[in-house]
Parts: structure tokens; sequence; C-alpha cells
């Protein structure tokens, strides 16, 4: 985020504890106006609980959590100018559509005549006119979903917040859930805070992702830095599909430059980098994306052979995983298959690293060096 711009939301130095355990350990994170940020991590990461105390939900332990520049640990979820949409629809089954919308605007109070345009206008960018008089047991999981995303949406809310809203749906649904939440927020521009354990999600919606683990943030950066850039070893096999692989190697110094020894005979040229200084023996992880992994290598382009068995060939239409052994390691490589010939892939006995998109973690702290 700009600092020169104000965040909307912010947290400083935020702690969740329940008794002696810490779920979320002092985190710091500012979130622009109109900004969409998607927390993503493993199941226990701490997203949900972060998410929960800038609702209002959770309280806080420790820190400070504002909302439009307003410290809200104090105050109450009705009263942060906050809208959340979460998994299981939260919907009153004995209400029609338009009077779930509009429950909200009820309790404040709202005239007929205001609620009425807020519920027309909602339901029209969501395309829930024709079905404002059923009742959410007549609905699909999808529509359902727009239904609880509609009563958000009359609320004009300074933030959206949004807990995994798509987990519930199917593959298909969710790939068309994600489109519509993504128009809805160009169109609305609210400020948006969304959490996912699924990267793809998160790589399709994000202006910028924070990556969690064990309640601490590994990574804050838009989808292509935490993808081409990851900060660690965790970082970098957790986003992607398939995520990067990774092996232990040794560094080698020569005439040549540096190389990475993997094993197996397996000598990885490491590419000269301005500031980067390895040392004789060093250990470290070698990282190569499964993209970054062909049966052939194009002309002109930086390449390493390597030694590799193929074990298992999965075809996935336009693209096909090919698991390979490369040194006794388990490794993916994701190539275009419309052009292979699937039977005699099996068959291969090396495969093409590109050397371009090398990355290097330090093997005791795991953090990225190259």
């Amino acid at each position: 985020m700009n600092n020169s711009v104000q965040p909307n939301v912010a947290l400083s130095g935020v702690f969740k504890r329940y008794g002696t355990t810490e779920v979320v350990k002092g985190i710091d994170l500012e979130i622009g106006k109109q900004e969409f940020v998607v927390l993503v991590g493993p199941s226990g990461c701490g997203k949900s609980t972060t998410l929960r105390m800038i609702a209002g939900l959770e309280g806080i332990s420790e820190g400070e959590v504002s909302v439009a520049g307003r410290v809200v640990n104090e105050v109450a979820p009705k009263d942060r100018d906050v809208a959340m949409v979460f998994q299981n629809y939260a919907l009153y089954p004995h209400l029609s559509v338009y009077d779930n919308i509009s429950f909200g605007l009820k309790l404040r109070k709202v005239n007929k005549e205001d609620t009425a345009a807020a519920v027309s206008e909602a339901s029209g960018i969501l395309g829930l006119d024709q079905y404002l008089e059923r009742k959410p047991s007549d609905l699909s999981g999808g529509q359902r979903q727009r239904v609880a995303m509609g009563r958000a949406i009359v609320r004009q809310p300074e933030v959206f917040l949004f807990d995994e809203p798509l987990s519930n749906l199917d593959a298909k649904l969710r790939t068309q859930m994600r489109a519509e939440i993504k128009r809805l927020h160009s169109r609305l521009k609210v400020t948006t805070v969304y959490v996912t354990h699924d990267q793809v999600e998160a790589m399709t919606l994000a202006d910028r992702i924070v990556v969690m683990r064990d309640g601490n943030i590994e990574q804050v950066g838009t989808p292509m830095e935490v993808f081409t850039k990851p900060a660690n070893t965790f970082v970098a096999g957790f986003m992607g599909s398939p995520p990067m692989n990774l092996i232990e190697g040794e560094v080698k110094l020569g005439a040549g430059g540096a190389s990475v020894d993997i094993g197996g005979g397996n000598i990885i040229p490491v590419p000269p980098k301005d500031g980067i200084e390895l040392t004789e023996g060093q250990k470290v992880i070698l990282g190569i994306r499964p993209e970054d992994l062909e049966l052939t290598a194009l002309e002109g382009g930086n390449y390493v052979k390597i030694d590799c068995e193929v074990d298992l060939v999965e075809p996935l239409g336009a693209e096909a995983l090919l698991h390979i052994h490369i040194a006794g390691k388990a490794m993916v490589a994701k190539e275009q298959s419309r052009s292979l010939d699937l039977n005699a892939v099996g068959d291969a006995k090396e495969i093409y690293a590109n050397l371009d998109y090398l990355h290097l973690f330090d093997a005791e702290t795991e953090k990225s060096i190259y």
C-alpha cells in the first residue's frame, strides 16, 4: 500500500489469546481505501480470527484495530461500519429474499421507501430481482450466497468482510462466484478483506495477498509478488497450483561461477545476480516451479538438463502434470499437453529446468536468498 494514503483498516501489534494459547501473534497490517486484500493460509493459521477481530466478533487481547481512522477495539460490531458475509450464508429461513436483504435496514429503522430502493439496487446488481419473494430453501447455494452479499451491500459499509464465502459451493459455482465478487468490488469500490484457504481464490481476487502461518504474517504483496518472489519456503510451497518444487542442495563454487549440487549427479548452475553472494558448501533449498520444468528446452532459453524418472502422468486437458523423481525427491512438472505424446512421456529420462526462474532459500532459516 502507498504509505502516503490513509489506511482504511489498520491492525497494529494485534494479539489474540485463548488462555495461554496465542492464535494471532502481534500482527501489523494496513489496508488502503478501496483495496481488495485476501488473507490466505492453512487451517488454524489465524486468518479467520483476524477477520473476526476486525468485525468485532472476537475480542482483541492486545494491540489496536482501526476502521476509517477510528480505533474500534471497544466498539460494538453493529457500530463499526463493516458488513460481513459468512461461509454458511447466515440467512433467516422463514424470511423471503427481500426480507433477508432488508433485515439490517429494518433494525436501523430505515423508512420503507429508502429500504425498497436499497434492496432494488442490490438485487439488480446481483441478479436477484426474480427471487425476492422466495425463501432461502428455494434457492441454490450460489443464489443464497448472493442474498448474503446483498444484505451486506444495502448497508453501504466502509468495509466488506468475507469469511470463506465460497467453501460450500461446488467447483463450477466457486468459479462463477469468484467472478461475481470481483465484478462487485470493481463496481462498488468498497474496501474488502477476504479470508480463504484456497490460494487460487487469493491469486484471482486480490490486489494484495497476506500469507499467514501459525498466527504470523509471512508475506504481504501483490499476487505476482508472492508467486514470483516468495519470502520463504512456506510461501513458495503454499502459493501456486501445484506448489513450487523444493529440493535440498549444496553450493559449489568454480571457475564458471556458483552452482548447486542436488544429488544424483545433477549440478544446477546459478546465474549471477547483483547483490547475491553464495559460499562454498552453503546448505540451500533449491526451488523451481512446475511450470519451469520442461520436457523440451526452448531454443535460446537458459536451461539445464536434469536426470529424472517419470512416476505418473495426469492429463488435465490442455495441461498435464508429470509426477517425477529427481535425485530421489518427488517433484511435479506441468506441461502443455496438446502437443505431447502422453504414452511416450512416461519413458522420459530427463527434463529441463529454466534457470531464469530459479529460487534459492537458506536451508536453516528457510528465507529467500536468491
